[in-house]
């Protein structure tokens, strides 16, 4: 792609210019070390580099524009230089306006949330799907345009891979992108530039304190997303959750409400519940799902409600509805040839392990004993770990305590961060298996008929992070296969 300068500076507050403005850029980038021939790179202060200390080899590389928060101290006259407030943020809207704003040519449709947010954006996805309706998805597990897989890096993608999705998307055809939107993403502008014309909240719980701090810092990364939504845009969140409503105290979107609990816009009651799926009272219409647990019919009624703002009728959603299937690594779950039934779950946050250990609760007939297999990742939020261990010792029969995605740490140490919160009385029925396969094929072998085996933490994911090396790994895979062999 080509574009002047100029034209793509709508909305951009520069503080000053140096250079000419009617240059032609033929790409966007962020990285010193990309091909930067003509191309126009923005300095952006990371976690851990500053783009900033690499304008001069970028110019060196062929860039012609630079933009930056801080002007170097030898101003170049080989590139136009233009000094921004916000680095990240420019880059937004610039990406955003050099492929020609695409989020305003389809109808955006973003969910934010600790929990929730990849069932949520695949289920609409899916429900579009079966409505023969063309649609694109951005979530953790994969990036999609129609029925086309694009492997997916980051919950939310940066900037420019973003717009060029989106790009994609409304040039084949694309009516809606359902998208997630994380608190890093928010709190990083990759979200600049882009029109939402509906923006969905799940939950907020204890997650991603080693980025955002605080747990105050991590609603208001939250909140801000809807903060900055237009008077066009409308807001779905759960009033449920106790900072459901904080999310759009100061937003000019139209709001619209969900809940099992309140008086809402869009209610949802469970009828019944069971390894067998759902029925439920969606807005006094009854459906019935494959989908299992409390969690999933909060996720079921976003879709609704989602579906609905956007115009549907509410028979072709429930008829859509009823046909949607668990999402990969959400609640998955096998039966072996001798009955066991083992549940693989993304579940890694404290909220998240305490509601799938619930739902499972809520359908057990408590002859049988739960088995929860667990680990909690390295680089991440520490605190974290304790919780989740005692969630874990307090609501299953037999716990093992074993390895995610270590990373940089020694799992060990992880180990021994998280025993510390399993209740004295329950240490007796809590093992510590360092390796995740042994963990794993360990509970196979002490489960018998009848028995409910969760394996926590890593879901959809298809490998082990350990050293700073990946490793293939995919605990479904395992189960079955250990299963299969204690089954012979």
């Amino acid at each position: 792609m080509k574009a002047v300068l100029q034209d793509i500076l709508y909305k951009v507050g520069l503080v000053s210019v140096h250079g000419v403005l009617d240059r032609e850029v033929t790409s966007l980038s962020f990285d010193s070390r990309a091909d930067l021939k003509d191309a126009l790179f923005v300095a952006v202060k990371g976690t851990n580099s500053d783009g900033h200390q690499f304008i001069e080899q970028a110019i060196g590389k062929g860039a012609v524009v630079i933009v930056c928060e801080v002007l170097p101290e030898k101003i170049s006259k080989k590139a136009t230089l233009l000094q921004v407030k916000s680095s990240s943020e420019a880059l937004g809207i610039i990406a955003s306006n050099f492929y020609g704003n695409p989020s305003s040519s389809l109808k955006l449709i973003g969910i934010t949330g600790t929990n929730g947010k990849t069932s949520t954006v695949t289920l609409l996805h899916n429900l579009m799907s079966d409505l023969q309706i063309k649609s694109g998805l951005l979530s953790t597990v994969v990036n999609k345009i129609g029925d086309a897989e694009i492997p997916s890096t980051h919950t939310t993608p940066d900037p420019i891979t973003l717009n060029k999705l989106l790009r994609q998307m409304v040039d084949e055809g694309c009516q809606f992108c359902f998208m997630e939107v994380s608190s890093h993403a928010i709190h990083q502008s990759r979200i600049a530039g882009l029109n939402f014309s509906i923006a969905g909240f799940t939950n907020i719980t204890h997650d991603h304190l080693d980025y955002h701090k605080t747990f105050r810092e991590y609603i208001e990364a939250k909140k801000a997303y809807f903060d900055k939504l237009p008077s066009t845009a409308t807001a779905i969140i759960n009033i449920d959750d106790p900072n459901g409503q904080v999310m759009t105290q100061n937003s000019s979107a139209v709001v619209r409400t969900y809940s099992m609990k309140r008086e809402s816009d869009y209610k949802v009651k469970i009828l019944e519940s069971g390894f067998s799926g759902l029925v439920l009272n969606i807005n006094n219409h009854e459906v019935w799902t494959q989908l299992i647990g409390g969690f999933n019919a909060y996720n079921l009624l976003l879709v609704f409600s989602v579906a609905t703002e956007l115009g549907f009728n509410d028979i072709e959603v429930l008829t859509g509805i009823s046909k949607l299937k668990p999402v990969e690594g959400r609640f998955e779950f096998i039966r072996s040839d001798s009955g066991i039934i083992a549940i693989v779950d993304y579940a890694h946050t404290p909220d998240a392990l305490k509601n799938v250990l619930g739902t499972i609760q809520s359908v057990r007939t408590r002859n049988e004993q739960l088995m929860t297999v667990v680990g909690c990742g390295g680089d991440r939020d520490k605190s974290k770990r304790p919780l989740m261990a005692g969630i874990a010792a307090e609501n299953s029969d037999k716990v093992i305590l074993t390895s995610d995605n270590p990373r940089s740490e020694n799992p060990d140490t992880i180990l021994s961060e998280m025993r510390a919160g399993v209740p004295a009385d329950k240490v007796g029925r809590t093992l510590v298996i360092s390796n995740r396969e042994e963990a794993i094929k360990v509970a196979c072998t002490m489960a018998v008929a009848g028995d409910i085996l969760l394996v926590a933490g890593k879901g959809h994911e298809k490998y082990q992070e350990i050293a700073g090396v990946r490793h293939p790994f995919d605990d479904l895979e395992i189960v079955k296969q250990t299963l299969k062999l204690l089954n012979k």
